[in-house]
This record gives structure tokens, sequence and C-alpha cells, in this order.
């Protein structure tokens, strides 16, 4: 697990066997991200995971409610074209995800009207394995996801395209949990202490890196067709905890 860190985002020893990521405070439109990975500096075809495999940690986070996301699980590190490997920058993809999601209300982060779409998640997003350069040929397209009408028709046709799947988290994050994620090819299984929170067919394809994370960042594609972007202010430092990280394969 490597460090990616901005706009004053640290990351610190707290206690014996526990990483503190913190992002201190700020106004709006300034990024501050504090990341741990194992793929930033990959091609998606060598990240490091795929199924079965079997992902466990304890978080707690320093509030409820962090403006911006937080979160930790696998992903395919979708819109990663600053990402440099030993051939260039990884070009955009789809979405192939299975993690644990908190997100401020300013984010809507479904093409579905019928899952949750920020707060506390358990979450899958499974897309075909397309080449990036396809969407790339597609980019000039993304000035119409400013019209509403067109972004509307656009989030019917992605549903077609990328299944997901989500249950909210009746959890107080600010306290220790424990959250297991059980990948396999065909279903994904998430835990939180113990208990089933959400067991979906929708598992991710290929393979995909562990994240870990805390930023203040918001998106948002709400039904009414007005995209989002941005940061988000904060008045006081934020962070999350981290101990017990396993991941074992097979």
């Amino acid at each position: 697990m490597k460090p990616n860190l901005s706009g004053g985002g640290v990351i610190e020893a707290a206690e014996e066997g526990t990483w503190r990521l913190g992002i201190p405070a700020g106004p709006a439109g300034s990024y501050r991200l504090a990341q741990l990975d194992d793929y930033s500096r990959l091609r998606r075809a060598d990240f490091p995971h795929k199924p079965p495999l079997r992902m466990r940690l304890q978080v707690r986070a320093s509030s409820a409610t962090i403006p911006g996301t937080w979160g930790f699980g696998l992903w395919n590190d979708p819109f990663g074209m600053g990402a440099l490997s030993g051939k260039g920058p990884r070009l955009p993809t789809l979405p192939n995800a299975a993690w644990f999601f908190f997100a401020s209300p300013e984010n809507y982060l479904s093409l579905r009207d019928d899952l949750p779409a920020n707060g506390a998640l358990s979450a899958v997003f499974r897309s075909p394995m397309l080449a990036g350069g396809i969407l790339l040929l597609a980019a000039p397209a993304l000035a119409l996801m400013l019209i509403p009408p067109a972004a509307r028709l656009a989030r019917r046709l992605g549903r077609r395209i990328v299944k997901e799947d989500a249950a909210a988290l009746r959890i107080g994050p600010g306290d220790w949990h424990e959250y297991s994620l059980d990948w396999r090819a065909s279903k994904a299984h998430f835990q939180v202490d113990g208990e089933t929170v959400l067991h979906t067919e929708a598992a991710p394809e290929g393979r995909l890196g562990l994240v870990i994370w805390i930023d203040n960042q918001y998106a948002a594609l709400a039904p009414d067709g007005k995209a989002r972007y941005g940061m988000l202010a904060s008045e006081e430092a934020r962070w999350i905890e981290v101990r017990g990280l396993a991941v074992e394969a097979g």
C-alpha cells in the first residue's frame, strides 16, 4: 500500500497497528486527499486482485458526516487519466467496484433511482470490459451532460450498460466497526460486525485495486439531470482510522 496525498492530506500512525488518514480544514474549490492504494503505478491489466477474495478491516471516522467522500474497497480506477504506469496514463473505462462508500448529501452516485446514492453504503458496479480508447472517442459528448434532458437520457442508457447494487448502512461510522467483503466471480457479499448488509450477483469484472481514502470531493448526476461536481469546504480537520486490514485470496 502506497500513499497518495493532496492539499495537505496526511497519513500517520495513530497508535500501534492503526493508521489515520486525514485532511485539513479548508475552503471550497481546493482539493484535499489522503489515500492508500496498491495500484497507483500499475496498468489495469496488472491490478493485484481478482476473485475469489476476502477483505476485512476495522474503521472509524472523526464524524458521522464528512464533507466529500471516504471509504475502502476494490475498484478499477475508471477515471485514472493522470495515474502513470510504465506505459503512460491509464485511459478512462467503465466502472467496476465493490466497496464501502460514505458520501455527504451533495453527492448522488447512482444511475438508478431505486438505490441509495449517498450516505453510508455498501455498493457494487459491474461493467463490460471495454477498451479505454472507445470511451475517449465519446469524450466530446460529455459536454451534453450539462444539458439536463441529455443527462437524463444518459442515465437511462447507462443503466443498460452498468449494473449496480447498493444498500444503506444503518450504523454510526464514528464508532469502530468491522467490515468484510467476500468477492466471488458471480457474487459479492458484504458484512458489518458479522451481519450481512448486502448480498448481490452484480459482482465486478476484471482485476481491481485496493483503495482506502478520504477527500472533500463531491459528484452528482441526479434524476433531475443536473450534473454537479466540486470540492467542499470544511471548518475542521477530518480523518478516518483503519486497523486490522487483511486481504485473503482463494
